[in-house]
């Protein structure tokens, strides 16, 4: 399954707005720390501190993680915000399929 940056934003959008998300990193450590995300979205400039605490409680826990070759602010657009989004969680999907980038 070969996904395009177009599809993924789409994805995300339809995640935002059907489904139920949590932006920022903190939130997103909380997921991965307690096993409560189907699947943390984690921009390419992340800093590095926190992506790296991110991949070790993801991996503990079992959440995906999609490294998502995007910068935060290109992030923080697909969500259609205005500010920086360093890393998304999706804990419900709604109606997108966002979660088959789990698989990748």
């Amino acid at each position: 399954m070969q996904t395009t940056k177009v599809d993924v934003n789409k994805q995300i959008q339809i995640a935002v707005r059907t489904g139920k998300v949590s932006l920022g990193i903190k939130e997103a450590l909380d997921a991965a720390r307690s096993a409560k995300g189907k699947l943390l979205i984690v921009a390419s400039n992340c800093p590095e501190p926190y992506k790296t605490s991110l991949l070790h409680y993801a991996k503990q826990s079992g959440v995906p993680v999609f490294n998502y070759s995007v910068t935060s602010l290109d992030l923080g657009a697909a969500c259609g915000k205005l500010y920086l989004v360093s890393a998304l969680t999706i804990r419900e999907a709604g109606d997108s399929e966002i979660l088959k980038l789990a698989a990748q």
